[in-house]
Parts: C-alpha cells; structure tokens; sequence
C-alpha cells in the first residue's frame, strides 16, 4: 500500500477535527477516502495514470473520473497529486479518440475483455457498451481540474480534437436511428446485457437529446433517451465551450458546443417531462421521443437525483424537487425501505439492495440538515463490518452486499462527508452553492 501524502493526511485530520469523539467515522473516512489513492492507481510510462474501478482489472471513464475527484481538493497544495490528476484525464482523452463508444479499457492493448460481444472491438477494450456519461465524465474532471488549479497542461490539442470527437457522435446520436454505426449484442438471457434489434437497441425519434445504449450501471436503456444522462451532457458540454473559448482560443468548436448544449437542454424540457397526478411535472428516467417513457430512478451517477450535482439544475428547483419526492418514494421501482435503511437501489443488483453512492447523492443534494446528518448515520452503520462501502446492500441486513472492493462508492461516501463539513470542489455546484 502507498504511504499517505501529507495533503491528503491533512484532510483527513480536518475530518477528524470536525466530528470529535467519532471515532467510527473517522475511521471509515480515512479507509474509503485513500482507498482509490492506495490501491488503484498505476503510473503509465507516457506519464498518464491509469485508475481500475476496484475489483474489476479495467478502468471505466466515469468510475476513474468520480474516484478521483475528491482530490482535487489537494491538487492545488500538492504537485504530485495535481500531476496525478492531469494523468488520469490525460489518459481518459486518448481512450476517447481511441473509441467514444467504449466505457471500460485495458491498461495495455491486451485483449482482455468481460465478453466476446458482437461489436467493433480492439486488444485495448475491456467492453464496448455506449453510455454517452462515460465521455461527460473526462469533460467535467478536466474542467474541474482547471477551475481548482488554474492547470492547463491536460488541455492541448488531444483534448481539442476529444471535444470534437464527443461533439460529432453526439451529433450522430441525435438520430440514431438513421445514423449511428454503434451496434451492441451480446449472447446472453438477460435483456439487460444486449441490446434488441441486432444491436440497435429500441426505435427512438430525434428529440434534440442524444441517444445512449447503456446506463451508467452498464445495463441496457429500456428508452434511448436517458434523461439524466442527456442533463449530465448539457452541463459538460458548457463546460467544453467555456475552455474552447479560454484556453483553446476556438470560437466556432466553442459555438458548436453551446448550440449542440442547447438542443439537449431542449429536447429534455419538451420531451423528458411528463405531468404526474400526484407530483406534477417530473422528468422521465427514459423517453422514446414517441411517447414512451419509464418513470424511475437508478442509484448510479448520473442519476435524476443528481442533477442539481451535476449542475443541470438549481437545488431548490420545483421540477427537480417534485421528481425527488417521486424518486424518494415507494412510487419509484426502485425505491427500498428496510430495517437498517431506505433509499434507491437498482435493477442491477438484487431486490432490497440501496446503494451507498444513491445515499452519499441524496445527502448531497439535500436541502434539510436532519436529512443530511439521518443519511450519515446510514452509511456509518451499513458497511457491513468492513469499514468501506459497497454496491448495494440489503436494506434489512447491511452485511449482505455486492462487490466488497468498489473504489467509486468509497469516493462517493468521502466526498458527501467533506461536503457535511462545507469543503467543496472549486467550480463544482456543490461549490456555488457553498458560496
């Protein structure tokens, strides 16, 4: 294991010094915050850094960019946590010009993979399911990174020639119908690992939104149209305008980003609501563009849950918060309530397991501080026993989980508690409403 920098010792001690006499917690928070540091990362010999997810070999581009996020904090005190970090995007952007469908990547052209699918692989893909949050992810830590540090090294022209990449086969998913190459199956009896249509995956209409094969969970989209996913994109791709125009001095990819932002935002506001009778306007988890939706929400990020996180929207906002009284009720499939906790689970793990990442997000984008410090106390007593957190868990009995190493929950669990105590990532919206 790495010996701890002094930086993120610090933090830790300001944890400590923020919960006296919590002993539990200072203990779970210095295990789960070091745990992507100590035992995931892999300095490449390009210089770019190389994170797996856990207890899978692979590095997906949205579990490393969530895992290491909560150092950004230390980026700017300690060089070698910020050079880390430029690392990891830097090698997130070359897995994107290498393949923007891709979510999960080998460290080495290696031909390992979690499936013989039936789609466009490479030795340097672990699996190609198109999940448009894995290419918003790598946008917003390289933006967060030069809003923290003022850092600009991990912005050149690989990162330019990235936003235009994401910017063209988000373009091409608009319709993807008529124009998408992206085709996913996979030999399998579950309808939630392959997507129906020899590998086109559900008809969709063009909206303005683009379309996604596969939740951030990894499961396939009942609708094209993932609404949480499409606001995570609206926000990143502003994020993308803004260095455009800052750093990369390119006014028309800056005005590409801002007007492709814009029909997304549209496109959700016209099609990824509906009127509910009991909550009034809620967005839809999926659409079709054709009138089919699925009223839901998913305990990974991004989530419906977490759009005020992400910065789609406000946190006091009526339509997010007539959703969050859905998505926080027994209306949502995918709500379980147990005798040591309740909140949002998935359809990818078993019935009655919550997430611990769906809880950190709750407390995060809470509004009420007896909410917030109930969702603490949660997490401190559903580890089961290991001092970390997981996946999911049973709602009733906490020490039946899956996946015992899961970096991304961990990191998810550090940050909401440095959240609690009001230490946020400069330009995150956490951050802007800290202030």
């Amino acid at each position: 294991m790495k010996n701890v920098p002094a930086s993120l010792e610090a933090i830790i001690n300001q944890v400590k010094q923020a919960f006296p006499g919590e002993d539990k917690l200072h203990e779970m928070f210095a295990k789960c915050f070091i745990n992507t540091y100590s035992t995931t990362l892999k300095q490449m010999d390009d210089g770019t850094t190389f994170v797996i997810t856990g207890d899978i070999p692979a590095m997906w581009l949205r579990d490393s960019a969530a895992q290491v996020r909560p150092y950004l904090l230390a980026a700017n005190e300690d060089e070698e946590i910020k050079n880390m970090l430029v690392g990891v995007v830097k090698r997130q952007i070359k897995f994107i010009l290498h393949d923007p469908y891709a979510n999960a990547f080998n460290s080495s052209p290696s031909g390992e993979r979690y499936h013989d699918d039936q789609t466009e692989m490479t030795p340097w893909l672990w699996e190609r399911k198109y999940e448009v949050d894995s290419i918003c992810y790598p946008i917003q830590l390289a933006y967060l990174l030069w809003k923290t540090t003022d850092e600009t090294t991990h912005l050149g022209n690989e990162f330019q020639e990235a936003v235009k990449t994401i910017v063209k086969v988000w373009r091409t998913e608009q319709d993807h119908e008529n124009n998408s190459p992206y085709r996913f199956e996979r030999d399998t009896n579950l309808h939630t690992e392959t997507l129906k249509r020899a590998g086109k995956g559900g008809k969709v209409v063009p909206t303005g939104m683009t379309w996604s094969g596969f939740r951030p969970s990894d499961d396939a989209c009942t609708y094209g149209y993932l609404v949480p996913a499409n606001m995570f994109a609206a926000v990143v791709i502003g994020y993308a305008a803004e260095i455009c125009e800052k750093v990369l001095n390119d006014a028309q990819l800056a005005q590409e980003c801002k007007e492709l932002g814009e029909e997304i935002r549209q496109g959700i506001e016209q099609y990824g609501t509906i009127e509910h009778p009991f909550y009034g306007k809620i967005y839809a988890y999926e659409v079709d563009g054709m009138g089919g939706y699925q009223l839901m929400d998913d305990a990974n990020v991004p989530s419906l849950l977490s759009a005020p996180y992400l910065g789609y929207c406000d946190f006091d906002d009526a339509v997010y918060q007539n959703t969050r009284n859905f998505i926080l009720s027994r209306n949502n499939p995918f709500y379980y309530e147990g005798k040591a906790a309740r909140g949002i689970g998935s359809p990818h793990t078993p019935d009655h397991y919550i997430w611990h990442i769906a809880l950190s997000i709750q407390g995060m984008t809470s509004l009420n501080d007896k909410e917030k410090e109930r969702i603490l106390h949660t997490l401190l007593h559903t580890d089961g026993g290991t001092g970390f957190m997981h996946e999911g868990f049973n709602a009733s009995k906490p020490e039946e989980f899956t996946r015992e190493w899961f970096a991304w929950s961990n990191s998810m669990f550090s940050e909401f508690v440095l959240s609690y105590i009001g230490k946020t990532v400069e330009g995150s919206p956490l951050n802007t409403r800290n202030k």
